[in-house]
């Protein structure tokens, strides 16, 4: 349970706070040890999912990096982009955009998002995995860009990177014998999830955060309990060749070929059917699965 305080601390008050990121759903906003988030209005969520289909088909085309760039990460551009989509959106008729695949990406984000975070509150809300959350009574934070303040009532702990950013970091750095022992240490927590009876179907680096030794979740949406879930994205996992790259590690693991492989090859080992189960605190597949069926 969020541990309940009688203000805002006073560094969330006290200056304005930087934007820290921002995903499909979410914009947050840090000060020096807390976070907190603004949610992204309907149309703004349509926006970028109409933006981000566009890109993922045009990106390659687009010189010196640039589709690449977008992709990525956020930036200036990206959110100029998607604020001409927006605009557009408010004017020409919704039968011309609100196609079928938006509509499902829509559905699929709004249903993974609010399960991610009754999971992640109900499971690992007293664990190491995620980080720790405050509420207090409702104060209004000055924020950098639009909207320009919000009015919070609960904050989150800030981390102290990504774990993209760590890993980068570090191979950047020629630390290599750090990279292995963090891409080890996810592992490892996947592991300690799966025995709380949690799988993430989206267990991108960007999602998780590091603090101090600890590897904690940042985004829940991709939390899920159910074998139907767990099953369909373990299919997908068994027919990947190269885990490093789907992970994006191509590049920071590109002149590493003995790393790559050793990861790789401990991937393949943990994340499988087998060792899911393994982990679960009961068979997940129900009585029919452990018979055979």
């Amino acid at each position: 349970m969020p541990r309940a305080i009688a203000h805002a601390p006073e560094e969330l008050t006290r200056d304005r706070l930087k934007r820290l990121g921002e995903g499909i759903g979410k914009v947050v906003y840090a000060s020096e040890h807390w976070v907190v988030r603004r949610e992204r209005s309907p149309r703004e969520v349509v926006a970028l999912i109409i933006l981000w289909k566009v890109l993922r088909k045009r990106a390659h085309k687009l010189p010196f990096g640039w589709g690449h760039a977008l992709v990525s990460k956020p930036s200036k551009m990206l959110r100029f982009l998607r604020m001409m989509v927006e605009a557009a959106i408010a004017v020409v008729p919704k039968s011309v955009w609100y196609t079928r695949h938006v509509a499902q990406v829509l559905r699929t984000y709004r249903f993974r998002d609010r399960r991610g975070e009754k999971l992640a509150g109900k499971h690992l809300a007293d664990t190491d995995l995620i980080p720790e959350t405050i509420t207090f009574p409702p104060a209004t934070v000055l924020v950098g860009g639009w909207p320009g303040w919000l009015v919070v009532d609960r904050a989150t702990e800030r981390v102290e990177e990504t774990l993209d950013r760590r890993i980068a970091g570090l191979a950047h750095a020629g630390d290599f014998e750090s990279v292995e022992f963090w891409l080890g240490r996810l592992l490892d927590t996947r592991q300690t999830g799966w025995q709380l009876g949690l799988f993430s179907v989206d267990a991108h680096l960007k999602n998780f955060g590091v603090i101090g030794e600890r590897i904690v979740l940042i985004d829940s949406g991709g939390l899920t309990n159910r074998w139907q879930d767990i099953s369909a994205k373990l299919s997908q996992e068994e027919q990947i060749e190269e885990p490093h790259v789907q992970l994006g590690l191509e590049r920071v693991l590109g002149d590493q070929p003995e790393l790559v492989a050793r990861f790789n090859r401990r991937w393949r080992e943990v994340v499988n059917r087998d060792s899911v189960i393994g982990h679960w605190p009961e068979d997940p597949r129900g009585p029919a699965g452990k018979t055979g069926g």
